[in-house]
């Protein structure tokens, strides 16, 4: 039984101190991030600014370029083949 006191103790010095060891390493790490220096300038024009020159914006149909799929009779495989084929070099 006094053993087990022992190994419990010790168990608990050692969660403790990891605690210790993670607060005294993180907390200074914590402290010093707020006084991280800001972001640099932006490339471009900065977004919050009303008066800035946009693109103008022009309309395309969603349908452009639209081929309909609808099942054909079936053509002369031949045919259809001869017509997709390269052309023979003499």
């Amino acid at each position: 039984m006094r053993a087990h006191r022992v190994v419990r103790s010790v168990r608990h010095f050692w969660r403790r101190r990891g605690a210790l060891l993670w607060l005294a390493v993180s907390g200074p790490m914590l402290l010093v991030q707020g006084c991280a220096i800001s972001p640099g300038p932006q490339a471009g024009a900065d977004p919050s600014d009303a008066a800035a020159r946009v693109p103008t914006s022009s309309y395309r149909s969603v349908t452009r370029g639209y081929e309909s799929r609808r099942p054909v009779e079936p053509a002369p495989w031949r045919e259809r083949n001869d017509s997709v084929a390269p052309e023979q070099k003499p």
